[in-house]
């Protein structure tokens, strides 16, 4: 068998991209998988459209025809490398698998781009994976000692070549083999001849849910997406999530295989997931993820109300918290800050003064609305503060009386080691500084997030967090990190300065 690659780049992307000055948190990775599909990688190309907020770095689509894999990646968004018919017709066959990225471990570069595709012994193998190994440093420096060439800077590629060394016979096997040297988080779907595979890592950090899709001729094609959303987009049906551990096999004759090879440990997905990354419009953890953002506006306003005229979203991540803030607080909700959609991607810029101006290309205060009002901004979090404190001053120059803050998560104070792209922790600024230098630093006549038990019982843990069996993942604001962190603690080994920032420093 063999690959066929036509990637190109698109546009002229030369630097990873970046929210602002890299002031928000960025999930790093949405996947798309369809097997027993009529046009699967036109359904592939669709899912990864609804998938866009995840990664806007770089897209890449790899199909198998029956006899060959053939890919095609690129730098940029889906629209720029899928959006064509011939695009498609590139990549034909029953089967597809996609990914939008942003860089987490590897950095940016189309070597980097999934599907990672390697020919092993038993055939050809595509890869498409979010989340981050945690031990991936640790890993490929033993494949390289025993002989392993890398391809990629890409953590993904360690489980290439782990299912590569690996001595079980059948490839399911071998990458099972696998995953249980690995550490972190996955949510992976993979490609062979025999069929489509798709795993989860044992405590669910990273969400992956299936669905199910009516060719032409009636029969049924199964998809696989890192968000039911992007199942709406396709006309498909959701069925449910893949459960934290779980292993799906599925093959050209539509058996679907369910196994739980890594145990039953108390899943641990990602509480952010309900806060910011994934769409409103899709589900997490069998709940509505717009109400569940309601939900926290609602929990905010009862631990921190504040007497103003008026509720202001962020937008657009703090539009659905910031309609539960003002149903629970009985003040009005107006859109006092209008976001252009038409401006394109921000990449980093020259100057102080070009990055001011790219918040303000993209964000503008409703002037007429805003002047002489006393107003609370809200917001889905505080990473650097340095948008924040943009916006907030906006708001000042627009005339309003009084500006206040409410953040719809609770600090946060470390870095993520499982897939979401955070600063170094000395640069988050809850890291650095408690609430009221964090107001003085923003500029706002009150600042206040909501409490890590309120954030739990918004999504559905009325007692809130149980600190001896947390529901969810949440160290980026507690520090409690599920699993080991091997690469980190090596580096640690015998330096005092880290080449990363210390998660449980003080």
């Amino acid at each position: 068998m063999a690959i066929t690659e036509t990637g190109r780049l698109a546009g002229n992307l030369t630097h990873p991209f970046l929210d602002e000055d890299g002031d928000k948190l960025r999930e790093e990775c949405g996947v798309f998988g369809a097997i027993n599909a009529e046009k699967a990688s036109a359904a592939t190309a669709l899912g990864l459209h609804a998938l866009q907020h995840r990664g806007q770095e770089a897209a890449g689509i790899t199909s198998f025809d029956g006899n060959d894999f053939i890919s095609r990646r690129g730098l940029g968004h889906v629209a720029e490398n899928f959006s064509t018919q011939e695009a498609i017709d590139e990549l034909p066959g029953t089967m597809a698998a996609g990914h939008v990225r942003y860089s987490t471990t590897g950095g940016s570069g189309l070597r980097n781009v999934q599907p990672l595709y390697a020919e092993l012994a038993s055939g050809g193998f595509a890869i498409a994976h979010n989340g981050n190994i945690s031990n991936a440093l640790n890993l490929r420096k033993d494949l390289v000692g025993k002989g392993s060439i890398f391809q990629s800077t890409s953590d993904t590629e360690v489980i290439i070549h782990l299912v590569a060394t690996s001595r079980y016979p059948t490839v399911g096997d071998r990458l099972i083999d696998a995953l249980r040297l690995v550490e972190g988080a996955y949510a992976l779907i993979v490609m062979t001849p025999e069929g489509m595979i798709a795993c989860r890592d044992p405590l669910g950090i990273r969400p992956l849910v299936m669905g199910e899709m009516v060719n032409g001729d009636g029969s049924k094609a199964v998809l696989f997406a890192s968000e039911s959303v992007a199942f709406d987009v396709v006309g498909a049906k959701f069925i449910r999530e893949i459960e934290p551990g779980e292993m799906l096999q599925v093959g050209f004759d539509g058996e679907i295989k369910s196994m739980r090879p890594f145990g039953s440990p108390a899943p641990r997905p990602c509480i952010f997931e309900h806060v910011y990354f994934s769409r409103p419009d899709s589900t997490f953890a069998g709940h509505s993820v717009y109400e569940a953002r309601k939900a926290i506006g609602r929990e905010l306003a009862i631990e921190s109300p504040c007497d103003v005229d008026l509720i202001v979203p962020v937008p657009d991540s703090g539009v659905p918290a910031a309609i539960g803030y003002a149903h629970e607080s009985g003040v009005p909700f107006e859109l006092g800050i209008i976001r252009s959609h038409y401006v394109g991607r921000t990449f980093i810029q020259p100057s102080d003064g070009a990055r001011d101006s790219s918040v303000k290309r993209k964000h503008n205060a409703n002037r007429a609305l805003i002047e002489g009002k006393r107003i609370v901004l809200i917001d889905d979090s505080i990473v650097r503060g340095t948008t924040s404190l943009k916006i907030v001053q906006m708001m000042r120059d627009a005339g309003a009386k009084e500006v206040h803050f409410r953040v719809a998560s609770p600090p946060t104070a470390y870095s993520c080691f499982y897939g979401v792209d955070t600063p170094e922790r000395n640069k988050l600024l809850a890291a650095r500084m408690e609430i009221e230098p964090m107001r003085e630093y923003i500029q706002a006549d009150s600042l206040a997030f909501i409490s890590i038990d309120g954030l739990y019982r918004a999504v559905g843990s009325q007692k809130g967090r149980d600190k001896a069996c947390p529901q969810f993942c949440d160290a980026c604001f507690t520090g409690d990190y599920p699993t080991s962190l091997t690469d980190l603690n090596n580096a640690r080994e015998g330096s005092d300065e880290l080449p990363f920032a210390d998660p449980r420093a003080a």
